[in-house]
């Protein structure tokens, strides 16, 4: 398990939504897979977004929990929540070099 909390000051908040931030989707998956590639276990891996799902807003400076279960098939499913509460979820697979990407 790791702990994300997106800053207000984050770059890509400029604008979503003045008076009411809102963390984009994108950022949050951008924490998210920068905190699984981290993991000692994952390290090694190149990580794509195979599915993901946003069930509730995230707003800058909420304390996030994000956890991930390795998968038979390679791929990660993970979670992201706020005090007990699912915000996203979805799965990470090993990116491919025939996709373009650096194994």
């Amino acid at each position: 398990m790791a702990t994300l909390i997106i800053d207000a000051q984050h770059p890509a908040l400029a604008g979503h939504f003045p008076g009411t931030p809102i963390v984009p989707g994108v950022v949050l998956l951008d924490e998210t897979l920068r905190a699984v590639e981290q993991d000692s276990a994952a390290a090694a891996t190149r990580w794509r977004i195979s599915m993901a799902k946003f069930l509730s807003p995230v707003r800058p400076g909420e304390e996030l929990t994000l956890a991930h279960e390795s998968q038979a098939d390679g791929s990660l499913r993970f979670t992201v929540s706020r005090e007990g509460q699912l915000v996203a979820h979805g799965v990470l697979a090993p990116a491919r070099a025939d996709h373009g990407l650096a194994p």
